[in-house]
């Protein structure tokens, strides 16, 4: 479903996804998104531009802990359940990127992935892994 961010994201109008359109929901269970809404939107303050909706593997959540960001352990102390594989989750663009030149990307829901994740990744490579194009 499409997100309207409050304040229209930074800018006039609605968040738009790396397709054009408007963005959508990335999870809600578990929560994600750098504001924690659910959605993959960003402004300013997200310095590590949490805007790619990735679909969680084992393999990716052993690289992002190699990497040293844990994020299958919970941490209840911040509300954070842990994440799983099948999860959606708001991944740093630089992050994925990472992933993928190291062989360990996870699949991608495009059009729940903000359009600022193309200053990083490759739209070519983000529909490479993607679970949403027919």
């Amino acid at each position: 479903m499409p997100f309207d961010p409050p304040g229209g994201g930074g800018g006039a109008g609605r968040a738009r996804n790396v397709l054009g359109g408007l963005l959508e929901s990335c999870s809600i269970t578990p929560m994600t998104g750098f504001f924690r809404d659910g959605c993959c939107n960003t402004g300013p303050e997200d310095l590590g531009s949490h805007t790619v909706c990735a679909v969680m593997t084992a393999e990716f959540l052993a690289f992002s802990r190699a990497q040293g960001n844990d994020l299958s352990t919970p941490r209840p102390e911040f509300g954070f359940a842990g994440l799983k594989p099948g999860d959606r989750w708001c991944l740093c663009a630089p992050r994925w990127q990472e992933a993928l030149e190291a062989g360990s990307a996870p699949r991608v829901a495009l059009r729940a992935t903000h359009e600022e994740a193309l200053a990083f990744c490759a739209l070519a490579d983000l529909k490479r892994y993607a679970v949403d194009l027919s």
